[in-house]
């Protein structure tokens, strides 16, 4: 007897196959029968002719502290996510010494925008050592299975000690044999794999550059011989090539890129967006990523659905007034003390007069004075607005200066009201080029940097944009078959890590699904809630329309509420 029968169901099933309508068997968290089905079921679940997934895998997330005190690991388990990697981009809290716990703690508020009173409050910093951290997350359970890399900049300064934070520092050949050693004992132990950071965007609480940016070849070199001689991991990694105008600099990055995967002889994914200034560099890496692959390598191209948004308002962590002397006295209030300034003329002027005056360099730039790519939130959230939508436009229409504007915006709604900006993968007002990004070859669907960003930046739905958006087609009608859609958040990212076990729907794979109502998915606003540990605000999406997630078997979320059943483990590689 089957344990759960899924009757009648659209089955897309990860293999990027044509979507068929069939029964799904499930028995012992493992996937039956597969068709037309008449085992007897403890449980039948009558699909009605809705789309059924594999679970999503999700590659790039940052859950790599709240893994330690949240078992639900939302909002990415709300977005049918059942399997996720943690580590990403050179930052996690382990190997740590006793005495780095608040070094670390403060790069990845920095780094991440985690509150850092949830992480002191929270962590439990039962481990020192990679395979310790491992243990740990072994004895716990969880809403999804989860796996970690080996972060890069906790493994410096666990080696090289406070040299290890200086970007402009080197190891000796000792540090690195030691890194390398190290590496090889975390990938023993089950590390996914190992990740870094080369990108100024990086910066601890304070300011300082993330010690890995300058991270030389005899160090990464040094690692990926030691994943070499382990014959297991994946390498994951953040650049700058992504984002400059330099052809000469983006070419030695990716020069160094292709010299850690032939060292390594390991699978690598890199991130790639579009940014403003360099609007057309990701078909350039692209172009070098091709080359790869033809030469042997292993080599793909993380890329994101939609645009990098970063969320501004008053309970937000950003707003265009953030560099103004005032609001460093502001900030401190309350939120109705906020409000109540905000409509004092005085106060006002005082803003308006600094904030003219205010000239942030790079991203800072846009956050304070990129009104004509600031949006209202709309429900389900527009992620492909038109300039006519913009602040800007708004201000104009109502025939007063953006910056005026946006004062009387930050106050509507109680202090409450959220604004959008599209600030990367939107250069030309529009998704056209994400839908290039997507499409092309050597792609995975990552970025969604779950965890992170708490008060920023809410692309955790990811997943779910995925489908919603590109099934249906973008403004300019550019649309994805959902066959596609579904493999590329399912099977490609799974085999990508090694996780041969999920993301197709066939007899001996496991039972991670979803079931979907296609017409009614959506991504809504997101809201700020205050759940994290010492009062720590984030920002999280419940989409519509996923009516049932299952892990190994077993329902974890339905119609977006847990159902308290905790299956998900590590997974040790």
């Amino acid at each position: 007897m089957l344990d759960i029968l899924i009757r009648d169901a659209t089955l897309v099933d990860g293999s990027g196959s044509p979507a068929a309508r069939a029964d799904i068997g499930v028995e012992d968290g493992r996937i039956a029968e597969v068709g037309r089905v008449t085992t007897a079921a403890r449980r039948t679940v009558e699909a009605g002719g809705r789309l059924v997934t594999p679970g999503f895998v999700d590659i790039h997330t940052h859950y790599d502290g709240q893994a330690s005190w949240d078992p639900f690991l939302a909002p990415t388990s709300l977005n049918g996510v059942t399997s996720i990697a943690m580590g990403n981009c050179g930052v996690g809290f382990a190997p740590a010494r006793p005495d780095r716990h608040d070094w670390l703690i403060a790069l990845l508020e920095g780094v991440e925008d985690i509150p850092g009173t949830a992480l002191a409050e929270g962590l439990t910093w039962d481990w020192e050592t990679f395979p310790d951290y491992l243990d740990a997350l072994g004895r716990r359970r969880f809403a999804m299975d989860v796996a970690a890399h080996v972060p890069h900049a906790a493994l410096r300064t666990y080696v090289m000690g406070e040299r290890g934070a200086d970007h402009q520092q080197h190891p000796s050949e000792g540090e690195v044999a030691e890194m390398a050693r190290l590496t090889e004992q975390a990938l023993a132990a089950g590390a996914l794999g190992f990740s870094t950071s080369r990108t100024f965007v990086h910066r601890s609480r304070s300011g300082e550059n993330i010690g890995t940016l300058e991270a030389g070849e005899a160090e990464l070199l040094g690692i990926a011989q030691a994943m070499r001689r382990a014959g297991k991991g994946v390498f994951q990694l953040i650049s700058d090539a992504y984002l400059t105008a330099d052809d000469a600099f983006a070419n030695r990055e990716l020069d160094l890129i292709t010299a850690i995967a032939r060292i390594s002889g390991r699978p690598m994914s890199f991130t790639v967006q579009q940014t403003d200034e360099a609007p057309d560099r990701f078909r350039h890496i692209f172009g070098r990523v091709a080359a790869m692959v033809e030469s042997g390598l292993d080599v793909k191209a993380q890329v994101a659905p939609r645009p990098i948004g970063v969320i501004q308002g008053l309970e937000a962590t950003l707003n265009p007034f953030l560099f103004c002397a005032e609001w460093r006295r502001i900030g401190r209030l309350p939120l109705a003390g906020q409000v109540a300034e905000l409509k004092k003329p005085d106060v006002r002027a005082i803003l308006l007069a600094q904030h003219a005056e205010t000239r942030p360099e790079g991203f800072g730039s846009m956050i304070a004075h990129g009104f004509g790519r600031m949006f209202r939130v709309s429900d389900p959230v527009d992620y492909e607005p038109t300039a006519d939508r913009s602040i800007a436009a708004e201000a104009l229409r109502a025939g007063i200066s953006p910056a005026e504007y946006m004062l009387d915006l930050l106050a509507e709604e109680d202090g409450h009201r959220l604004l959008y900006m599209p600030l990367i993968n939107y250069a030309r007002g529009s998704l056209d080029d994400v839908h290039s990004m997507l499409t092309a070859p050597n792609t995975l669907y990552g970025l969604s940097d779950g965890g992170a960003h708490c008060g920023t930046i809410c692309d955790a739905s990811f997943p779910t944009s995925t489908i919603a958006i590109w099934a249906r087609g973008n403004k300019a009608g550019h649309a994805i078959p959902l066959e596609s859609l579904v493999h590329g958040l399912t099977r490609r990212n799974a085999a990508h890590v090694g996780w041969m076990d999920r993301g197709l729907v066939a007899p001996g794979y496991r039972a991670d699904l979803n079931i979907i109502d296609l017409d009614a998915l959506a991504v809504p606003p997101p809201q700020l809630i205050h759940d994290l540990p010492a009062g720590g605000g984030r920002l999280v999406q419940k989409p519509r329309g996923i009516a049932l997630t299952m892990l190994n078997g077993i329902a974890t979320f339905e119609n977006g509420e847990p159902t308290g059943e905790l299956p998900g483990r590590l997974i040790r590689s």
